[in-house]
């Protein structure tokens, strides 16, 4: 390929000196007689030269550049389809995570009423044994109110010597107790 292309360049070059080469002879310049169509030729010749050799860079470069283009907007395609894509995710996680709050919220709410009826419960419970507690307490109370008011007036009311004790009684009293 090389070979060929120096071969067409060289006779690009030779070909139109050796054409265009004539003799000293003097002529009338006429359009017919004179080198006008020669340069034509040597022109066209040198285009298609030129043409041969830089079509084929050219073409390539376009097509690449036009296959470099495709990729790009076939690449910017897939990541607005990515984005997309990315964006229905977040628009179904957004769903499921407001559902999620809901129920969170919902479970809080039960879990709210189930605390406070236990405590409600436990409040009775402990209101009902510090009831008795107080009914107990009074009582125990109201016992030993008697029980001192019965030690006062036995204590106070009676004498050793209102009592009159024999010891008949005694030993009786104390049989009776250790039998």
């Amino acid at each position: 390929m090389r070979l060929k292309n120096i071969a067409l360049v060289a006779t690009a070059l030779l070909l139109p000196s050796l054409v265009l080469a004539s003799g000293a002879e003097h002529h009338d310049i006429t359009m017919f007689n004179s080198d006008f169509f020669y340069r034509v030729l040597n022109f066209s010749v040198f285009i298609g030269i030129l043409y041969y050799l830089i079509a084929n860079p050219i073409k390539e470069y376009f097509v690449g550049r036009s296959e470099g283009i495709a990729n790009q907007l076939e690449e910017i395609e897939e990541k607005l389809q990515a984005s997309k894509n990315e964006r229905l995710l977040a628009e179904e996680n957004v769903v499921k995570s407001e559902e999620k709050a809901k129920e969170i919220v919902s479970d809080a709410g039960n879990e709210a009423k189930l605390l406070s009826a236990n405590i409600a419960e436990k409040n009775d419970v402990a209101l009902t044994l510090l009831e008795k507690q107080a009914v107990e307490k009074e009582a125990l109370a109201s016992k030993k109110a008697t029980q001192a008011t019965i030690d006062t007036l036995l204590n106070d009311g009676f004498d050793n010597s209102d009592i009159a004790v024999d010891e008949a009684k005694v030993v009786s009293l104390v049989s009776g107790k250790v039998a």
